[in-house]
This record gives structure tokens, sequence and C-alpha cells, in this order.
């Protein structure tokens, strides 16, 4: 029966937890309001004002995430609660086996949910803006940039997310000295501010003859993309406005005009650019969303000497200021300096498999 007894103990702490939950997300409240909003979307002229509209959507969105989630893992309690009873009840302990499986699944559930309540911040549930900057070095750099945009590109894929590489400046020799892309998916800002700072490699570098070990950095940036109802105002005389010719990723899909959209936010010195459409409007239009997000997080701010930072331009890119180390020789590690959270599996990191990172960070700097 110490079987049973460990799996029931387990059961009733996925009990216990996901009734402390209801409580902290007030789950109950947030039923009455998606009635209310559900209500509101079916009123005569909803759609009059677009933005208002959209944003009606996204907070509705955003609160039956919550709830299904809540119902999904409270049922699937009912169900290992029945399980368990019927096991003890008629001495079925063949089916043992099935309920370990169950419960594992449920508390796994159980994790991803509880890591999802510490997705409160204003913007949490966001898309986000990630832009990628390589560090000097020239191309043992430029490659570290082009390995972090593999990473992060795999992380978006396997959680069903949708990526749109908005800016992409390669190098001729190799690798990629920056690159900014759009996460459309909901709580992307939420899971990716977790990587904003500056990522450090260390390895065998394939690019010396002498086989030496180099030390290579890169920074990344994370801002939310606003609702329409976020927007900050901007003079149109603070703005200075460029276009270019853009060429896409590798040399592929290069413009014959110049559609790439450069704007630069003259009292702040923010920079922005956009060359993923063919079309000089979408590019601009893409452009004014990257400036909004980052000039609103100026604003919330308030502190006009933290103006670099928003903008991701680090005083410095190199030793002292990394957030995470990769270390590929002489040994294996990935490790996280501001949470200590680490692994040896560096393959299964660069193939993507940042969850722990992000978790632990979540974890340590939730509340």
């Amino acid at each position: 029966m110490n079987d049973i007894n460990e799996i029931r103990d387990r059961i009733s702490h996925i009990e216990e937890t996901i009734k402390e939950l209801g409580v902290s997300l007030d789950i109950a409240n947030k039923k009455k309001k998606i009635l209310e909003l559900e209500e509101k979307t079916t009123a005569t002229g909803f759609w009059d004002d677009v933005d208002a509209a959209q944003a009606t959507i996204s907070e509705l969105k955003s609160l039956k995430d919550i709830t299904d989630d809540y119902e999904e893992i409270h049922d699937k309690l009912e169900d290992l609660q029945i399980m368990t009873q019927m096991i003890i009840e008629e001495e079925s302990f063949e089916f043992l086996e099935e309920l370990e499986v169950s419960t594992k699944a449920a508390e796994k559930l159980m994790s991803q949910f509880k890591l999802k309540s510490l997705l409160s911040g204003e913007f949490d549930a966001n898309n986000a803006i990630v832009s990628i900057h390589a560090g000097v070095g020239g191309l043992e750099a430029q490659d570290w940039a082009e390995m972090l945009l593999r990473m992060y590109s795999r992380w978006i894929s396997d959680k069903g997310y949708k990526q749109i590489i908005t800016d992409y400046n390669s190098d001729t020799e190799g690798g990629i000295k920056s690159v900014t892309f759009m996460v459309n998916g909901y709580n992307a800002y939420g899971y990716l501010k977790s990587e904003k700072g500056v990522h450090r490699l260390v390895r065998i570098s394939p690019f010396d003859t002498s086989s030496r070990r180099h030390t290579s950095f890169a920074s990344i940036d994370v801002f939310p993309e606003l609702n329409p109802t976020d927007k900050v105002d901007i003079n149109d005389s603070d703005l200075k406005i460029d276009t270019y010719r853009a060429s896409g990723a590798g040399g592929q899909h290069v413009n014959t005009t110049d559609s790439a959209v450069r704007i630069t936010h003259i009292p702040t010195g923010v920079v922005v650019q956009c060359q993923s459409e063919r079309s000089q409007i979408s590019n601009r239009e893409t452009a004014m969303r990257m400036l909004y997000a980052k000039l609103k997080q100026i604003a919330e701010e308030e502190q006009k000497e933290r103006i670099e930072d928003i903008q991701g331009k680090y005083t410095q890119i190199g030793w002292g200021s990394q957030i995470r180390s990769y270390v590929f020789h002489p040994y294996q590690m990935v490790k996280d300096h501001r949470t200590e959270a680490e692994t040896g599996n560096v393959s299964a990191v660069m193939d993507g498999d940042i969850d722990m990172f992000i978790n632990e960070y979540l974890n340590v700097n939730a509340g």
C-alpha cells in the first residue's frame, strides 16, 4: 500500500495547490468578467471602435486562457481522485502504473499553470519584439549571434508561437551583426523578458586555425508589442524617417526598391527599422509599433538615464555584464548567473530547450 499512499499524497498536494491558485487568481471573479465581456462583444456597434474592440477581445482571450487551464487541471484532479478511490476499494493495484502516469501528467500541467500565474505583469500576455546584437569580435561574435537566433527560433516553434523577422543585418564573412523579430503568441513577452541581457559563449573557435579557445558575447533585448490602447503620443516632428533597399536573410528576397524603413525618435535617440515586407507602408507600420513599444517602456521607467538599456545598447557587451554563460570547452555547461540555474546538456539548450532558465527567472522574480 506504500505506492498508492505515496501517489495519494501527491494528488492531495495537487488539490491544495489548485485551491490556493483558485483563490490567488480570483478565478470566480474572472469567470464573471468573462460573461460581462462576452455580452459586450455581442452588443450592437461593438466594432464601431476597432481599437477598443480589439482590446476587449484580447482581455477576453487572456481571461479564458487562465480559467480554461484551471478547469482542465480541476477535471484531471477529479479523475485522479476517482481512480485512486477505485484502486483502494477494489484493491485493483494493476492500475497503479496508469495512476502514476496520470499523476505525473497532472503534476506537469499544474507546474505549467503555476508558472503562468506568475505572468501577471501589465504586458506579460503581449507579443514580444526581440533583438539580437553581436558583440565585438567580428566573425566569432556574429556566428554566436546567429546561433542564438537559431536557439530562439527552435523555442518559438516548440511553443507553437509565430516568428516574423523584421530586420536582418548579415555579414559577407558569415553570421549576423543584428536581427530583430516579432514573436506572436499569448504570454510571449512574459516568458521572453527573462532573456534580456548579455549572453556569453566559450568554445574552441571553428574559425581559428590554431584551435584556440575563444569567448564571444551577444546582447538580447526584449520589448512587448503594445495593444492599440497602450500607445503613447508621438509628434511627427520628433521623427526622422529614412528608407533604404532591403535584403533578406542569407541574401534572399532582395528588394529592388527602397522599401525598408528606419525611424529615429530624435528626443531619445531610439532607432527602429523594418525590412520584412515588400511594401514601404507595411514596413513603416511595423517600425512604428516597435517604436511605440520602446517609448512606452521609457515612459514606464521614468528614468531618462536608462534609455540606453531600453534601447538594448548595453554599455559593455562583454565581461562582467553577462546574464548567462554557454560553455562548450573545456567542459559543457550552461549557467544563468541571476538564478544559478545550470545544465550540462548544452546541445539541448542550443536546440531551444531554455524553459528551465525562463522558469527559474520567473520564480525568483515572482512578486
